[in-house]
């Protein structure tokens, strides 16, 4: 654990979520109906503008006065379309991640529960513990949620922009212009958020052990008196966890922040110039309507994808912690060619020159070239000090 803890990547992009694909590809249906879903949302979103364009150009002249009837009735069929898929994305997102989860849960778990003895001594319980719900939760919420959010963005980005292009190449151009000024604090302030979400997953993890540690002993630490220690050393584990919480907090509302004051204020200021040409009769109200309302897509497109960008760097750090539990391997591995019992053993048990040590103690040797001998039916009682041995034995 601690040697992979050492190779992680760093913080700059959500590479580890690659791993969970073999748990989603399981369920194709699912992804299908979902993509199909949002795609049916996305394309009736941007529908609107066009209607509201047509409507706004055409609608109001006293001639065409029946044809705001029309793209009323219109827009109201592009609504139930969006109603129902979004409906439908939800329903099969939140089905999705239910199910990847819980398989991605089961699956560590018996990998868990075939490890050797030497992982649960280097490795504490509490820790396997936090990453089978922690981390398993900050998962679902992607896979259940996060992933679709982004997906349904990026789908409106994508064509919100293709069709601001359609609707006016200038005031695209002078868009293009303001996208470096957004995209740089989402990349910088991104990876800090990652490497933040890591830590805060791990003070999570290490308050979790010394709970699940203190509980396991709890009447030697009564026997003891040591109440009072465990409360504060959980209270400051627990503090830990809160500070490093409070520091990707604090750097996640700055990128959502700048991000979104970035995006707005370019928006304000292309459609100040677009206002100077319905003015002076270059462009026409409907199409600056149009451009407006795509604008706005665009716009709470990237402010959304910049908030779930951090909901996708933890998660990717959650993964990485339940792909290391996975990956790691027993050292007690199964024979190719096993010798077989006797038939009628003579129940007789011997030692010869046994040594053992725990792996979390390889200098301090529990049984030290140990000879022992028991005779079939015979009574051996092992009398010793605590720590001796005889629960090894």
């Amino acid at each position: 654990m601690q040697n992979a803890a050492k190779d992680r990547p760093s913080g700059r992009d959500i590479r580890p979520l690659r791993a969970l694909w073999p748990y989603i590809s399981r369920y194709r249906k699912l992804v299908i109906g979902t993509l199909i879903a949002l795609t049916a949302a996305s394309a009736a979103t941007l529908t609107i503008p066009v209607a509201v364009r047509q409507m706004i150009d055409l609608g109001f002249s006293g001639d065409r006065a029946a044809l705001v009837h029309q793209y009323f009735a219109a827009l109201m069929g592009v609504a139930l379309i969006l109603a129902l898929a979004t409906a439908a994305r939800f329903f099969f997102v939140s089905w999705l991640g239910e199910r990847v989860v819980a398989d991605l849960r089961r699956d560590v778990y018996s990998h868990m529960i075939g490890m050797s003895p030497e992982f649960f001594e280097t490795t504490r319980t509490g820790e396997v513990l936090s990453r089978l719900t922690t981390d398993t939760t900050l998962i679902q919420n992607v896979v259940g949620s996060g992933a679709s959010i982004a997906l349904r963005n990026s789908f409106l980005l994508i064509g919100g922009m293709t069709m601001l292009v359609i609707t006016s190449p200038k005031l695209t151009g002078l868009v293009f212009v303001f996208v470096p000024l957004v995209v740089a604090p989402i990349i910088i302030l991104g990876r800090r958020v990652r490497g933040l979400s890591r830590d805060s997953q791990d003070r999570i993890a290490d308050s979790s052990a010394i709970a699940g540690e203190t509980l396991d002993a709890v009447t030697t630490v009564q026997a003891f008196t040591q109440e009072t220690t465990e409360r504060q050393r959980f209270a400051t584990a627990v503090e830990h966890a809160f500070d490093v919480a409070m520091r990707r907090i604090s750097a996640r509302a700055l990128m959502t922040a700048l991000v979104i004051t970035l995006v707005f204020g370019a928006v304000v200021g292309v459609l100040w110039i677009g206002a100077s040409a319905v003015l002076s009769g270059n462009m026409t109200g409907g199409t600056l309507g149009q451009f407006v309302l795509y604008a706005v897509f665009v716009a709470g497109a990237v402010g959304a994808l910049s908030e779930v960008w951090g909901e996708l760097q933890r998660a990717a750090g959650a993964t990485e912690r339940l792909m290391e539990l996975l990956g790691a391997q027993s050292t007690i591995a199964t024979v190719d060619d096993p010798v077989p019992l006797p038939a009628q053993a003579r129940g007789a048990t011997s030692f010869e020159a046994v040594s053992f040590a725990y792996p979390s103690r390889l200098d301090e040797p529990v049984i030290d070239k140990l000879d022992l001998k028991i005779e079939p039916g015979e009574t051996v009682a092992l009398v010793g000090p605590s720590g001796a041995g005889k629960s090894t034995i």
